[in-house]
């Protein structure tokens, strides 16, 4: 490697800008996967029932719900408890508050679906048996945020997936062609080995070794570049993410276990992959040009 140095050069960034459109994607995703599995976990549709409502009538919707088998969960939020929440959402506004009883706020139903597919399904329930009992003054409906949160986490992947793809093939053929190359100029060397009595892995192994070492240094310096930005804008994911708890809790203080440990598993999945990668390259191309 240190004879053909711009020929390891290449092979080294071929390896380090595949590994760090990857690492991009993987986080992307992951974070598109996480917000989305935060949305699903809030309740999608909320029911706001009548005045005239009865505890009794929403525990009979809540077993039509149930018996669908299609919802999480399904919680009944009395007047006094939507008062305590609208208390702490305008805590720091008093005149709202003294002018708020829970006597004028609505009783309601929050309803998490097990998947979004199923958020029409309950909808309709619940639009179906408001015709028989007119209990329900309004249905909140979160199934566009949603919709469009899948659509996102959707197209990442595809399209990561993809580039990903024709980046690792590119390296794939890089490493092919520098290992190539380099078992062409020493064809000379390798007949001698071979002659004095070196066994085939013994002539194989260095080859293969290259290979490894080009994807994993490709791999590490492509970790450190995302770390160093997640770090570097780190204030600005905070506060676009702050809402979701464990993105506060892992990017809160970069010298933090949470942190570290998001950070070695990151680097281990870049650098095992790289190092997979390079031997495949290097074993391609070794088995291509050394028939022994």
């Amino acid at each position: 490697m240190r004879r053909s140095p711009y020929q390891a050069m290449a092979a080294i960034l071929a390896m380090f800008l595949t590994f760090l459109l990857t690492g991009f994607f993987f986080l992307t995703t992951v974070t598109s996967a996480v917000i989305l599995q935060y949305f699903e976990g809030k309740p999608q549709i909320t029911v706001f029932f009548r005045d005239k409502a009865t505890k009794e009538d929403a525990t009979s919707l809540t077993s039509t719900l149930q018996a669908t088998g299609k919802t999480a969960s399904v919680r009944y939020v009395t007047k006094e408890e939507a008062l305590v929440t609208y208390r702490t959402l305008f805590q720091s506004d008093p005149l709202l508050l003294e002018m708020v009883t829970s006597d004028i706020l609505p009783a309601s139903l929050e309803v998490s679906a097990t998947g979004p597919e199923y958020l029409d399904d309950l909808a309709q329930t619940i639009a179906t048996y408001d015709e028989k009992s007119d209990i329900i003054e309004e249905v909140v409906y979160q199934k566009d945020v949603v919709d469009a949160l899948i659509s996102w986490s959707n197209a990442i992947k595809i399209v990561g997936g993809v580039l990903a793809g024709l980046l690792a093939v590119d390296a794939l053929l890089i490493v092919m062609t520098v290992i190539g190359m380099k078992i062409a100029l020493r064809r000379d060397e390798i007949e001698i080995l071979k002659l004095v009595g070196a066994s085939s892995w013994y002539i194989r192994l260095p080859f293969l070794w290259e290979g490894a070492l080009y994807g994993i240094w490709g791999a590490t310096s492509a970790w450190v570049v995302l770390m160093g930005l997640i770090v570097w804008f780190r204030p600005v994911l905070l506060s676009f993410l702050e809402a979701i708890p464990v993105f506060v809790i892992v990017l809160s203080n970069p010298t933090s276990t949470t942190f570290l440990a998001a950070g070695a598993g990151l680097f281990g999945i870049l650098v095992i992959t790289g190092f997979l990668l390079g031997i495949i390259g290097s074993a391609v191309s070794v088995g291509r040009y050394l028939k022994f």
